[in-house]
């Protein structure tokens, strides 16, 4: 399974793939969400893991446009800007593929589950 991962974080993008690659996944990583969507529309993810809080066009912007050009992809949103998480909610609404939130700090175990559960409805 391949999973895209979108942080401008380097930790925490370098943490998360290393958490996935170490249960079998293939991971592609992403600093932004122009870089994520070059990524996207080349590979073809089977999740994307998507921080919201991004300089330049976030990971709301990136939500709106995997959903016009991947509408088959599912999206788990960890964020840690909880003030945008009603933007985040009403914008998954308008979309047509499964949108998954979880805040951070989130623990790898419930990050895996929730990335588990959403593969197998995709």
């Amino acid at each position: 399974m391949k999973i895209l991962i979108v942080d401008d974080e380097l930790v925490v993008a370098r943490t998360l793939s290393l958490i996935f690659e170490k249960h079998g996944f293939e991971v592609t990583t992403a600093y932004s969400a122009g870089e994520a969507l070059i990524a996207a529309m080349s590979q073809v993810p089977d999740l994307v893991i998507c921080d919201i809080d991004m300089p330049g066009r976030d990971g709301v912007d990136l939500m709106l446009d995997l959903g016009r050009e991947l509408p088959g992809c599912p999206i788990l949103v960890l964020t840690g800007l909880y003030g945008s998480l009603g933007r985040v909610q009403d914008t998954a609404k308008g979309l047509r593929q499964k949108v998954q939130i979880l805040t951070k700090p989130c623990q790898p175990a419930e990050l895996l589950r929730e990335a588990g559960t959403m593969l197998k409805t995709a």
